[in-house]
């Protein structure tokens, strides 16, 4: 009777893998993989938003009533980042797991799920009320589920990323209740969203920098210590920086916040200096990944300085933080996922490298706009138009192979 069982349920899951088989053979390219809608609803809506955002204050009407820096806070947060995590997040558990991952009309579910909290968001312009909390809360609920599934099925690897996705939603659902007035912080929402993503950049590029480094150093015969796996160093330096983060989010302006996060500065740039990134800088799609995470830690200093009562706007470590460290890490992160998951070359064409160079102008450009060294008006809207061009740059290069089959499909 056990042995008629096990052959039944061998049976059954056979069916059901050659069910996914077929549903991702029958889909368009687009909807193959998660990074492929979620990467390109990224970009789309880096530039849209942030083109909106820096019309309006250029002077031009706003599309109607309501908070629009909360808007502008809320939509860079859980709107454009959200969508690169989820690319990523989609990427990297069935990567994991070997099952294969969401595709097709689930896929194309899950898209439309996360544009309608973008359509919400904008209609009612900003954060705020149950309505819109519903529709934008909706996502990352579903997409955290769908992670636990996959981390039930194939064991704990993933839960961490699902626990962080699943914080990223309550940050966001807190956010709109910041907004609404039902939480006394009205910005304890965005600050819990920045810290997570923030943390979750030192966690995971503290592992792909050092391993795409470390392969990129064994492919060119590079001598010297190769960057190992992250070790008990690493593992203190996230300690000390998710703690700093948590603090901070709860208790922005206390000063053991800010030497917490100084001391986090100093951890995160210690791991990098023993990542050789000025070796391995011939290749930009290394050093982008050795620049968001420089990024990291410089944000993490200025954050420091400001909360501490240092000469630091404190505009300035959120933009380094997000229009530096969020924007470079994502654009490497995309287009080496992408290359790598279509079975593409390894390699920054024009059009990456330009996507790398004006993303980094851009936030430097913001940064000098938050110091006073440029105009305000003229500051935000020559950084704002670098940042439209630099993701429209990536737009240009690597749409036509997201709508496209991985190398040797039909």
């Amino acid at each position: 009777m056990t042995e008629r069982r096990q052959e039944g349920g061998e049976t059954r899951g056979e069916r059901m893998l050659a069910l996914r088989r077929a549903r991702m053979a029958a889909a368009p390219p687009v909807l193959r993989g998660g990074f492929r809608p979620f990467f390109l609803a990224a970009a789309l809506w880096a530039v849209v938003a942030i083109g909106l955002w820096v019309a309006m204050l250029s002077g031009l009407p706003a599309p109607g009533p309501g908070d629009w820096l909360a808007w502008h806070r809320h939509e860079m947060l859980f709107g454009f980042v959200g969508a690169a995590i989820t690319g990523y997040y989609l990427t990297a558990i069935p990567n994991r797991s070997g099952r294969l991952p969401v595709a097709g009309p689930p896929l194309a579910a899950l898209a439309l799920l996360w544009l309608a909290g973008r359509a919400a968001l904008l209609l009612a312009g900003g954060p705020g009320g149950a309505a819109v909390m519903l529709v934008d809360g909706a996502f990352p609920l579903v997409l955290a589920l769908l992670g636990a599934r996959e981390a039930l099925v194939m064991g704990n690897r993933n839960l961490p990323l699902v626990g962080l996705v699943l914080l990223l939603g309550i940050a966001s659902v807190l956010d709109h209740g910041g907004a609404a007035g039902w939480v006394a912080d009205d910005a304890l929402g965005w600050r819990a969203g920045l810290a997570l993503i923030v943390a979750l950049i030192a966690m995971v590029g503290g592992r792909l920098v050092p391993s795409f480094t470390r392969n990129w150093l064994a492919r060119n015969d590079a001598t010297g210590r190769m960057p190992g796996q992250p070790d008990r160093y690493d593992r203190a330096a996230m300690v000390v920086t998710a703690a700093a983060l948590a603090g901070w989010a709860v208790w922005p302006d206390a000063r053991a916040a800010g030497l917490a996060l100084a001391a986090a500065a100093v951890a995160q740039a210690g791991r990098m200096a023993r990542w050789r990134g000025v070796t391995a800088a011939r290749d930009p799609l290394v050093l982008s990944l050795h620049l968001g995470f420089a990024w990291l830690s410089a944000g993490l200093a200025l954050l420091a300085a400001a909360v501490l009562g240092g000469p630091v706007p404190r505009t300035a470590a959120l933009h380094a933080l997000a229009a530096g460290a969020m924007a470079t890490m994502i654009l490497a992160v995309m287009t080496r996922t992408i290359l790598s998951q279509t079975a593409r070359d390894l390699r920054a064409g024009p059009l990456t490298v330009a996507a790398y160079a004006l993303v980094t102008l851009g936030a430097l450009l913001r940064m000098a706009t938050a110091f006073d060294l440029l105009g305000y008006q003229v500051g935000i809207a020559v950084s704002g138009g670098l940042w439209v061009a630099a993701f429209g740059a990536f737009l240009a290069g690597y749409a036509p192979i997201l709508f496209a089959p991985r190398v040797g499909e039909r």
